[in-house]
């Protein structure tokens, strides 16, 4: 098979889809590999490091769309690069069709096959691929937040982890998943007083055994999240729904009840955000203020230490990125129930019932679209 990829293009994207590693051991696997000139160089991997295991660096985007059976990326494809799409062709990268209702018609239109990281899964219920950038996400988030905390980018001028004297930050991460994990660790080892909601009791009883002297963790009633938000100065949006468009958690009205220049960061801004004020931002651009509220919804925010997510993605793909090339996308589905769940588009088919349900169109089971 013939494995293409392309240079990421939305705004301060700097991964790539494929690393030299993940190219030399496709092509020990007996298939090529093509890669647009510059691809890598954002995550720091030049063209003559692909070239180097036996990958071929073309000028253009247009020739790896044209050429190859299976395109491999990072990001969602840009309206331009969905235009190169092509009947036929695998398209395996991160998707998050659910708040995006162009993307999925020009999926549709284009006949492609497209197999989504975010919703791929494993035996025990999780997104494999998806976890290695909520980790990062996760640890960025209170980076960033405490960087939008600081008056002079509008926030309230608290520092995290306080002074002698002065109370650190209070931060409210809610979700306590993969990304709301790491976020708290990493705010509660900025000093600050941390606490995670979550609806779930058996996770919040894994967080509590796990962390109790790190952070605090409280259920997710409607009550609660609205006393702890007021009170914040940061609160981190950390909740996924697999596939499915964020739910609505903190509400305009509550921003109204918050300490003015508080911090909200969304990191689930990628699935429509999960704060009814989010909008997507970019690190050109990340913040913006709402009622007194500073906002940071940087759609890509693994982007930003591009080597680390690079290789942690690359890790995490490379095995099913193997099994598509070996098998052809059909026979790894069919061998693998979980690689089947990433099954989004084909043929201009959707295949994935949570984004159905969110854009409201028909949907076809993926077992069926095995058989077209």
């Amino acid at each position: 098979m013939l494995i293409g990829c392309p240079r990421e293009i939305k705004p301060q994207e700097y991964r790539v889809g494929l690393t030299p590693r993940a190219a030399g051991e496709a092509i020990a696997h007996g298939h090529s590999v093509i890669v647009e000139a510059g691809a890598g160089a954002g995550s720091g991997f030049p063209d003559d490091d692909y070239r180097a295991v036996g990958a071929e660096v073309v000028a253009t985007a247009g020739e790896v769309f044209a050429r190859a059976d299976l395109i491999v990326k990072v990001k969602e494809p840009q309206a331009v690069e969905r235009k190169m799409l092509r009947e036929g062709q695998i398209l395996f990268t991160y998707l998050h069709l659910a708040p995006d209702p162009a993307q999925t018609q020009d999926l549709l239109a284009s006949g492609v096959t497209a197999i989504a990281y975010e919703t791929v899964t494993d035996r025990d219920g999780r997104l494999p691929l998806l976890a290695p950038m909520s980790e990062v996400a996760g640890k960025l988030a209170p980076q960033v937040g405490a960087w939008t905390l600081q008056k002079a980018n509008g926030g309230r001028g608290v520092l995290m982890g306080g002074v002698p004297g002065v109370r650190p930050a209070n931060v409210v991460v809610i979700g306590g998943g993969v990304v709301g994990t790491q976020a708290a660790r990493v705010a509660a080892g900025m000093g600050a007083e941390v606490t995670v909601l979550d609806m779930s009791l058996a996770r919040l009883r894994q967080l509590d055994d796990a962390f109790r002297t790190e952070f605090r963790t409280g259920f997710a009633s409607a009550g609660l999240t609205a006393e702890l938000v007021a009170g914040a100065d940061m609160v981190i949006g950390a909740v996924l729904v697999p596939g499915a468009a964020a739910p609505k958690i903190v509400t305009r009205a509550m921003l109204a009840t918050m300490k003015p220049g508080a911090a909200l960061v969304d990191v689930a801004i990628d699935q429509g955000g999960c704060f009814e004020t989010s909008r997507p931002t970019t690190h050109e651009d990340p913040i913006y203020e709402v009622d007194g509220i500073m906002h940071y919804c940087v759609a890509n925010m693994p982007g930003a230490v591009a080597r680390t997510s690079t290789l942690a993605l690359g890790n995490a793909t490379l095995p099913f990125l193997l099994a598509l090339a070996d098998k052809g996308w059909r026979q790894a589905c069919e061998d693998d129930p979980y690689l089947l769940e990433g099954l989004n588009v084909h043929a201009g088919h959707l295949t994935q019932y949570a984004v159905g349900e969110a854009l409201e169109i028909d949907v076809l089971s993926p077992k069926l679209a095995l058989t077209k």
